[in-house]
């Protein structure tokens, strides 16, 4: 890892970390919420972005649409494509979302784990409840591809409903939002989770979504094997997702707390 983000303190702990100053925060949670907006607008295809569908119409489909990203400082240049699909999992809400946040669990289902470990370097706090919080992580393995790449993530919960939202960062522009600067120029492609009760019936209805570059030209052609690549992903996410789910209910977990 580039060692211009310091390594977490130990035992961690709220609002511990590389943030710093009042500043930093203040343009981290600007990043974070940027992201979410982002993930937002991906999965209910906002009209604020112009996005194509390409297949997907049933309920337990994988919708998979598409957009161009050109002059964005806030996306990278490209084809961007979205994949999006919802199940039912016979799990709380509650459960659900602690396993999702959970730094001990994440390898069993991020690919940008690639299987290593995830180290938490910021935390925090974004509400009353101790799942509300903006975090930044760090993948700790043997790839040096992603010696470079950082994970912001922001969770939140309450009674209605919760998220998982995260988003690959380069660790050079991550540096200038901990040290207050612009955070609109940092490009995201966010991916993460929606969590909703199922009215009464005990399990949840997880809705899964990845925005992923998959050519750095925006006048490209969308070729068919990338839709198949990231309709393989997201299907692979699903099954991983529900075989530790199950696994971490059986067993009583559900994320510990920070």
């Amino acid at each position: 890892m580039a060692s211009g983000v310091p390594a977490a303190p130990a035992g961690g702990g709220a609002d511990a970390g590389v943030v710093t100053s009042a500043e930093g925060r203040r343009s981290m949670l600007r990043l974070a919420e940027r992201m979410v907006a982002s993930f937002c607008g991906g999965v209910t295809a906002s009209t604020t972005h112009q996005w194509t569908t390409l297949s997907g119409s049933g309920a337990e489909d994988v919708r998979v649409m598409t957009r161009k990203s050109v002059d964005d400082p806030g996306r990278p240049p490209g084809i961007i494509l979205n994949a999006a699909t919802s199940f039912w999992i016979p799990v709380p809400p509650a459960r659900v979302f602690g396993f999702l946040r959970d730094d001990a669990t994440r390898n069993e289902w991020d690919i940008l784990s690639n299987g290593g470990d995830v180290q938490e370097m910021a935390h925090i706090a974004n509400g009353r409840d101790h799942g509300n919080a903006v975090s930044l992580l760090r993948v700790n393995n043997a790839n040096s591809n992603q010696s470079n790449m950082l994970i912001l993530q922001e969770c939140c919960t309450d009674a209605t409903g919760s998220y998982v939202i995260y988003a690959p960062v380069d660790v050079v522009a991550m540096n200038v939002v901990l040290n207050g600067g612009d955070p609109d120029y940092v490009a995201l492609l966010p991916s993460g989770f929606a969590i909703l009760p199922d009215a009464g019936g005990g399990g949840a209805l997880l809705t899964v979504a990845f925005q992923i570059l998959v050519d750095s030209v925006p006048t490209a052609k969308l070729s068919l094997g990338s839709v198949a690549t990231v309709n393989s992903l997201i299907s692979c996410t699903v099954d991983r997702i529900k075989a530790a789910i199950a696994a971490d209910n059986a067993a009583g977990g559900g994320g510990a707390p920070r």
